[in-house]
């Protein structure tokens, strides 16, 4: 079987809408509709309802959808382990957005290698919408986000409170001394509310930058103020190119780990060890940095 017209049949039971999984997977709206009605045809029952607010599974497409799971989960597994390079026994892919990689991610996998030899790792990065996208699809196992979206087949843990600091690129600086050298780095909506209530005199600083702790070497050569992890910020602290902002507020930005309910048991018990291992470093790290304001 065709599995782009798997993929498409979940997303649009996902989304509800053949628009909207239309943009997930990059093909124009007449595709999605095409793989759709080619999928019923192959399988001799309507799968969705269709109407002027999207689209709704009928009961044969509610009958069908957690075989298009499975199908896709063992697709996903199968191509996986038949890429398996040699010398090793299986494969883990595992992904994160890009602020939680840094005394994160990166030591996560050293974790795993040290712990698992034998373990083929794949290292992605992707936002919030892709990473769940593949953990569904069953192309991931592990992912860490800051914005963990529920979806059958998967498990969601707390792994980190990572808390945002405002720091600056010069020595001994004060809020009053942002203005003109202050870039706002987009963390989510809590993070613009609290930043709105705490710091409205710099709503505006014609700076934005939606790139997380990546924003951290662009606002060093810059000579610019900005809020990041702690837990980054902290090697730039003890090498003296940043320093904390002396009674600016600090925002606490919780990260997540999301698992897939099918990992196999042994493996998902040392990775689990691993992860909160290097996330209590880091948790340490985050404490050594808030410590200090």
């Amino acid at each position: 079987m065709d599995m782009a017209l798997i993929k498409t049949f979940i997303q649009v039971s996902e989304t509800g809408s053949f628009a909207a999984a239309s943009e997930r997977l990059f093909v124009t709206q007449s595709a999605v509709s095409l793989r759709i009605q080619r999928l019923e045809e192959l399988l001799g029952h309507s799968l969705f309802t269709r109407s002027k607010t999207g689209a709704e599974l009928t009961p044969s497409g509610r009958e069908f959808e957690s075989y298009a799971q499975a199908l896709l989960r063992t697709w996903e597994q199968a191509r996986q382990q038949v890429a398996i390079p040699a010398g090793f026994s299986r494969t883990l892919t595992l992904g994160a957005q890009v602020s939680l990689w840094p005394r994160l991610g990166f030591r996560f996998v050293d974790r795993l290698r040290d712990a698992m030899p034998d373990l083929g790792i794949r290292a992605e990065l992707g936002m919030p919408e892709t990473l769940t996208r593949s953990m569904t699809e069953g192309v991931m196992q592990i992912s860490l986000t800051y914005h963990p979206t529920f979806r059958p087949g998967l498990m969601i843990e707390e792994v980190l409170a990572d808390e945002l600091v405002l720091a600056a690129p010069w020595e001994h600086p004060t809020i009053d001394q942002m203005t003109g050298r202050y870039g706002f780095i987009d963390w989510g909506p809590d993070f613009l509310t609290f930043h709105n209530s705490h710091m409205s005199d710099l709503s505006n600083p014609g700076l934005t930058m939606a790139m997380g702790s990546l924003s951290a070497r662009y606002v060093i050569g810059r000579g610019i103020a900005a809020y990041l992890p702690a837990r980054v910020v902290k090697r730039y602290l003890d090498e003296g190119e940043l320093h904390l902002v002396e009674g600016a507020p600090t925002f606490t930005h919780k990260a997540w780990s999301v698992w897939r309910d099918d990992l196999d048991e042994d493996l998902a018990t040392v990775a689990r060890k691993a992860l909160f291992e290097v996330a209590e470093l880091a948790a340490s790290e985050t404490l050594d940095v808030v410590d200090q304001i």
